[in-house]
């Protein structure tokens, strides 16, 4: 029911008899399976990609086990089911994992759909720094030690991440909300991201690095704050390339040199 709600709202999107299109008939299938979406509060853009991402791959799998896409620092879930989802959007990560008491070393593998990504404090900064530190060697210490097989207990260890596949389009989250103490906070910080050319070649193994070369080609924004504040969306045209602007039901051509904003939650390459 809610992939031909999806395709009804695709098939009026860009057949051309509408100034604008409402995703209501979508939004409110889509409610009945996600209850929190329901509700007529400010919910959150990220959290709600993934559900329409997941709900679509339940619907057009081609296998029947269940899978199901988590907010981690990678999204994550299985990779024996395909549908056009997958095909689209995974990616594979692989973590390489070394005991610092013994140094035996082993890796994880986990596939993703979305990779939300730190934000320094510092501003400016380049969407290259928030790769960097997303995969920057990190040390499991405390509650997150690891299990080592060789010394037969928990131990401390270090963890870096790759990608081993890249997906054909990328989404980047950009983590903005963030606690400070008991208090939760928006991050403002500008954030410089390419219209073309994004390289992956430095966060990817040799087998990945073949097509790392990602042109942008969507931008969600979030304007205000926490718990008050409004989206809007950037889009290029797919054939004439043009860049468009979505505000609720105003819809406008704008300059490739204003879909570079402070406002920047999701990008898609």
């Amino acid at each position: 029911e809610s992939a031909a709600a999806f395709g009804c709202l695709m098939s009026d999107m860009w057949c051309g008899q509408f100034d604008c299109v409402s995703p209501e008939v979508f939004y409110l299938l889509l409610g009945k399976r996600y209850p929190a979406f329901s509700k007529r509060t400010q919910q959150d853009a990220q959290e709600f990609l993934i559900s329409v991402l997941n709900e679509l791959h339940e619907a057009l799998k081609k296998s029947s086990k269940r899978r199901c896409i988590t907010d981690a620092k990678a999204s994550s879930g299985s990779v024996s089911e395909t549908s056009i989802i997958t095909e689209l959007f995974e990616g594979q990560l692989s973590y390489d994992i070394m005991c610092l008491e013994c140094k035996a070393t082993g890796d994880r593998p986990e596939s993703f759909t979305v990779l939300s990504l730190p934000v320094p404090a510092k501003s400016p900064c380049a969407l290259q720094d928030c790769l960097k530190c997303f995969f920057q060697q990190d040390t499991l210490t405390w509650n997150n030690q690891i299990y080592c097989s060789w010394c037969g207990t928990k131990q401390d260890a270090a963890v870096k991440g790759t990608i081993t596949k890249a997906p054909q389009i990328i989404i980047f989250h950009l983590k903005r909300f963030e606690w400070q103490g008991k208090h939760r906070r928006k991050l403002s910080t500008e954030i410089c991201y390419p219209l073309s050319n994004l390289d992956l070649a430095p966060y990817s193994s040799l087998l990945a690095c073949q097509a790392t070369a990602y042109s942008l080609c969507a931008v969600v924004n979030h304007s205000g704050f926490l718990d008050d504040g409004h989206y809007t969306a950037f889009c290029k045209h797919s054939v004439t390339e043009a860049w468009y602007s979505f505000d609720d039901a105003q819809i406008t051509e704008i300059p490739s040199s204003s879909v570079q904003t402070d406002t920047a939650y999701l990008l898609f390459y």
